[in-house]
């Protein structure tokens, strides 16, 4: 860990943190273009191409159009929370990128002053994201409680079950990392991968993190909260102007966020791709190091908008089934295995390459799983009950799968019709 972090001046941090701010806002209204433009291109349409060069300004139109809408407060709501919750939603996604490393130390501009482009960091540093990206469950639950809607209530309960579902494989992908990298600094997991980033010896770990980032983050097809057509907007039904839009806003950073940790922890970080830094002995080194983590972070991003576009939404429950019973039981095995390879490789009884080998091995068995249809077991049908009156409640009522319609509906039907 760099001697620098601690060390800045007053100035340094707050230049440092309105850059962080200013990159994530920016990011953002870069995304829901390139979001809008690819799913275009997907779908053989043109996308936004009016506003600014090649549509780029059509994000800031609609954000100030937004923000600019009337703000309706719900009678029935609890006026207090169904204001914080928006903000206890977008304030934990901006504080994730205190520890997220850009690059390494450079000398600002105009100055001989040395800064690491970090704003900080700690030895847990990916414990205090996940600790931190974790708050922002509560505002969403709150403001699904708040909002005074069953609808709304119901969207906030399944977001938050999703979100601690997920989080739960999305820490155990990042355990066997720890160990890999015997440290939980950010920065020196990017120094650990100097020689080889952690995606190629820790595959399964990589497809593990991957899956979970889109169910943590509520992003197609894992976006249950939002089904329209099962609770009509989810948590965020009864908001509108300025306090959706920081729901909007946290949403975006928040994919923005787990993309730059999957860079950082997986990717090299901030390194140069492979093969450049051989050609070009300054590729690490400056401001170029920026480049390269902003472009691996789009790459991430591109997949989130890949599958948006591609795969239809999952049932609430093959979801759940899927998290609990196949994707954790899966990243439990493989810390297992990492830390018994890890043991042999430190008493020299195992090579590198051999690492890389059962990594890739347990990698295309964890994919090829996931594409093995799931058998049914077989049931014994009960006996059907006869005598199911569906209007016996004066209007109609589905019969339970035990149960099958008898002749009174169709007499129940006729006194209906004779009743209007």
């Amino acid at each position: 860990m760099s001697d620098l972090f601690g060390n800045d001046s007053g100035w340094v941090v707050l230049l440092k943190a309105v850059l962080v701010f200013v990159i994530l806002v920016l990011l953002t209204l870069f995304n829901i273009w390139f979001e809008r433009r690819v799913v275009a291109r997907m779908q053989h349409r043109i996308g936004p191409n009016v506003w600014g060069p090649f549509g780029l300004l059509q994000s800031l139109a609609d954000g100030v159009k937004l923000a600019f809408k009337e703000d309706i407060l719900v009678r029935s709501a609890d006026k207090v929370v169904y204001t914080l919750a928006p903000i206890i939603a977008s304030i934990p996604a901006f504080m994730a990128w205190a520890v997220i490393p850009f690059g390494p130390e450079v000398t600002i501009p105009f100055t001989d002053t040395q800064t690491a482009l970090q704003l900080t960091d700690m030895p847990v540093a990916v414990l205090y994201i996940l600790a931190v990206t974790s708050i922002g469950v509560y505002g969403i639950v709150l403001a699904g409680w708040s909002s005074g809607s069953t609808y709304s209530l119901l969207g906030g309960m399944r977001s938050s079950a999703q979100m601690i579902s997920y989080e739960v494989a999305m820490g155990l992908a990042l355990v066997s990392v720890f160990m890999y990298a015997g440290s939980m600094s950010t920065s020196e997991i990017i120094a650990a991968q100097e020689s080889m980033w952690f995606f190629v010896p820790l595959f399964p770990s990589f497809v593990i993190y991957m899956i979970a980032m889109v169910g943590e983050t509520n992003r197609a097809p894992f976006d249950l909260p939002e089904a329209e057509g099962e609770l009509v907007g989810g948590f965020h039904t009864e908001y509108s102007s300025l306090k959706f839009a920081l729901f909007f806003l946290a949403e975006y950073i928040n994919m923005a966020t787990v993309s730059a940790l999957a860079t950082t922890v997986f990717l090299g970080g901030w390194r140069a791709p492979f093969g450049i830094a051989h050609v070009w002995a300054g590729a690490n080194e400056g401001y170029w190091p920026v480049i390269w983590f902003l472009g691996k972070t789009l790459f991430f991003i591109f997949i989130f908008i890949w599958l948006r576009g591609t795969l239809p939404r999952l049932r609430y429950d093959q979801f759940m089934h899927f998290g609990w019973k196949v994707l954790i039981p899966v990243a439990l095995a493989w810390t297992a295995a990492v830390a018994v390879i890890r043991k042999l490789k430190t008493e020299d009884q195992l090579g590198s390459q051999s690492l890389v080998w059962i990594a890739v091995v347990a990698g295309v068995l964890l994919i090829g799983s996931f594409l093995i249809p799931a058998g049914k077991e077989a049931e014994e049908a009960p006996e059907l009950e006869d005598d199911f009156d569906a209007f016996a409640g004066g209007y109609p009522v589905p019969p339970m799968p035990h149960q099958r319609a008898g002749d009174s509906q169709g007499t129940s039907g006729r006194q209906g019709k004779e009743v209007r």
